[in-house]
């Protein structure tokens, strides 16, 4: 099942206090960027967050949902009617979590200009 466009735009809203937030859509559903880095995502209209110490400590008893099939495991954010938490839970994960890693250029092979 793939997320809807509405449940986006309420978590988006529910973040509108954090700048730099970003998302991607990727085969129907939404990876959420804060300032540059990934954050987690909306699978299945849940909003679910890397598993990152300071998001378990954050809260501690949210149950872990895999996003997709074969996907690694991500904490379940069941608050996100409260935006003060959803805030502070950006604010905390961030220094957690790895930079993006620049995207590899495809070497392009030389263009053989020969003359027939």
């Amino acid at each position: 099942m793939a997320s809807s466009k509405e449940y986006l735009e309420f978590i988006l809203g529910q973040l509108s206090e954090l700048e730099e937030i970003t998302y991607r859509a990727m085969m129907g559903e939404f990876i959420i960027y804060y300032r540059g880095k990934i954050v987690g995502g909306i699978y299945d209209d849940r909003l679910l967050v890397k598993s990152v110490k300071s998001a378990i400590s954050y809260m501690p008893t949210a149950p872990y949902e895999l996003p997709y099939e074969g996907a690694k495991e991500m904490l379940l954010v069941d608050e996100v009617d409260n935006k003060e938490f959803l805030t502070g839970l950006f604010h905390a994960m961030y220094d957690e979590l790895p930079a993006l890693k620049p995207k590899k250029r495809n070497k392009q092979l030389p263009v053989c200009r020969a003359k027939l």
